[in-house]
C-alpha cells in the first residue's frame, strides 16, 4: 500500500511538472510566434498611431527586397560553411581528448569554454584580434609572415571569411563535446578485435568510429545549423554587418528592420520567413542524417 502510494505521489508530480513546462513553452514559444505572426499580416509602426491589416503585403515585398535576399544568402552560405568546418574539427578534437587522464580532462574544458562565453564579448574581442592593428597582424607582421597589416575586418571577402572564423571556433567547443561524449560510449574491445583482423587507422574510424558515433553528429549538425541560421550576437559585435552589409545576417536585418526602420509588421514577416527556412533545413538534414545512421 506504501508503495503505491508513494508511486502515486511520483506520478502526480510528474505529471504537474509536465503540465508545468508545456505551459511554459507555450508561454514563451508558441505565444510569441503567434503574435509575430499575426504582426506579419500588419503594417505595425511605433511612429504610427494604429496599426492596419495588410494581409499578404509584407511577404510579397520581400520578393522586391535585395537586401533580404543578400542577407539570407550570406546566413545560408555561412551556415553551412561553419557546420561543416565546426563538426569536422569537433571529430578531430574529440579523438585527440578521448583520454582519462587528469590532463586531457582539463584540455577538454579548455576546449568547451568559447561555447559558454556571451556571443557579444567574443564578438568585441575578435574584433580587437583581428583589427588593423590588432594582435593578429602584429604577431603576422613581427613574424615576418606578411609584410603590411591585412584587412580582416575591412574588406567584403575577409570579413565573411572572419566572421565564419569566429563562429567556427564557438561552435567547435559544442562539437567536441557532443563527439567526445559519442565516442566514450565505443566499447573499446571493438578496436582491439578490429586491430586483431589488421585493420589500419582509417579502416577503424571509417568502420567502428564513425557509425557509433552518427547519431552524436546527427544531434551536432542540427544544433549547429539552427544556431548559425538565427547567428546574431556575434556579428552584431564583430562587424556590425559590415563592410557594405556584407556581413549582414537575417537575423541582424530583422533587427534593423524593427528598431532602426521603425517596420514591426515587416520585420516580423522577415522573422517568419527565417523561422520557416530554419525548420524546414533542420527537418530536411535531420532526415537525411537519420537514414545515413541506419546505412552506416
Amino acid at each position: 500500500m506504501t508503495f503505491r502510494v508513494r508511486r502515486h505521489r511520483g506520478d502526480t508530480a510528474l505529471g504537474a511538472l509536465a503540465v508545468l513546462a508545456l505551459g511554459l513553452y507555450a508561454l514563451f514559444i508558441i505565444v510569441p510566434v503567434i503574435m509575430s505572426a499575426w504582426k506579419s499580416l500588419t503594417n505595425e509602426n511605433p511612429l504610427l498611431a494604429q496599426a492596419s491589416f495588410v494581409g499578404v503585403a509584407n511577404y510579397t515585398d520581400m520578393i522586391d527586397d535585395d537586401a533580404l535576399a543578400a542577407s539570407l544568402a550570406f546566413t545560408l552560405v555561412m551556415a553551412g560553411a561553419v557546420t561543416i568546418a565546426a563538426n569536422a574539427a569537433g571529430i578531430g578534437f574529440a579523438l585527440l581528448l578521448n583520454k582519462t587522464s587528469l590532463s586531457f580532462r582539463i584540455m577538454r574544458t579548455v576546449a568547451f569554454l568559447p561555447q559558454v562565453l556571451s556571443g557579444v564579448i567574443v564578438g568585441f574581442v575578435w574584433h580587437y584580434i583581428l583589427a588593423q592593428d590588432g594582435i593578429l597582424n602584429q604577431l603576422l607582421v613581427g613574424a615576418g609572415i606578411i609584410g603590411a597589416p591585412i584587412t580582416w575586418l575591412g574588406s567584403p571577402r575577409l570579413a565573411m571569411f572572419s566572421v565564419g572564423l569566429v563562429a567556427a571556433w564557438v561552435l567547435t567547443g559544442f562539437t567536441t563535446v557532443v563527439h567526445l561524449a559519442a565516442l566514450q560510449s565505443v566499447p573499446v574491445e571493438m578496436y582491439q578485435a578490429a586491430m586483431v583482423d589488421g585493420a589500419g587507422p582509417w579502416q577503424r574510424f571509417r568502420r567502428i568510429t564513425l557509425p557509433m558515433v552518427a547519431p552524436g553528429t546527427t544531434i551536432s549538425v542540427t544544433i549547429s545549423l539552427i544556431t548559425m541560421l538565427k547567428l546574431y550576437d556575434i556579428i552584431a559585435a564583430l562587424t556590425s554587418g559590415g563592410p557594405a552589409d556584407s556581413t549582414q545576417s537575417t537575423a541582424l536585418y530583422i533587427v534593423r528592420l524593427a528598431f532602426t526602420d521603425d517596420r514591426f509588421g515587416y520585420a516580423s514577416a522577415v522573422a517568419m520567413l527565417l523561422l520557416f527556412v530554419s525548420a524546414v533545413i533542420a527537418l530536411s538534414v535531420t532526415g537525411l542524417l537519420r537514414r545515413r545512421e541506419v546505412d552506416l
